[in-house]
């Protein structure tokens, strides 16, 4: 998927599945959006909390407290190299594995969003749904305006990603 516009997710076909990767960037420095992404208040804000240990090879339940219906789910800390890389599994049937790495460039924090998905899975509705929580992560980052309501956001880039609202 390409477009002009720089937030969207990407998509390839890989040797062991489909990868999903966004790219974003801010000029905040790279432990502050670090502590965006692993402190439970600020974590709360843009996707929801997480209750368990907080260490490699530790467990809990994750929520998803902005989704219509929020549903614990258990999950799992893979990696931990703060303020550098996160790398958690959800314990679900498709078992995600999301990776975080942070790197610095020009002065600014670079966010690498990570996700394998198994060969044939149609990824749209999940890139979508990254696409918007990513969103409201960079307005807690930078303080900017999250994303609105599910359905203006779905009207306004699901096209960008071949879904036409309605």
């Amino acid at each position: 998927m390409t477009a002009p516009d720089e937030r969207l997710g990407e998509v390839t076909e890989v040797a062991d599945g489909v990868r999903l990767q966004f790219r974003r960037s801010w000029p905040d420095p790279v432990e502050d959006v670090w502590a965006a992404l692993t402190e439970p208040d600020r974590l709360l804000r843009w996707i929801g909390s997480y209750e368990g240990e907080r260490r490699v090879g530790g467990s809990g339940t994750f929520t998803m407290t902005h989704e219509e219906q929020p549903v614990g789910e258990p999950m799992r800390i893979v990696e931990c190299d703060a303020p550098r890389r996160l790398v958690v599994e959800w314990d679900t049937e498709e078992g995600w594995r999301v990776q975080l790495d942070l790197t610095e460039e020009d002065g600014r924090t670079v966010l690498l969003f990570t996700q394998l998905f198994a060969a044939g899975t149609e990824v749209t509705d999940y890139v979508l749904g990254w696409h918007w929580y990513l969103d409201k992560f960079a307005a807690e980052v930078s303080g900017g305006t999250p994303p609105g309501h599910w359905d203006a956001f779905y009207a306004e880039l699901g096209p960008a990603y071949g879904r036409q609202p309605g």
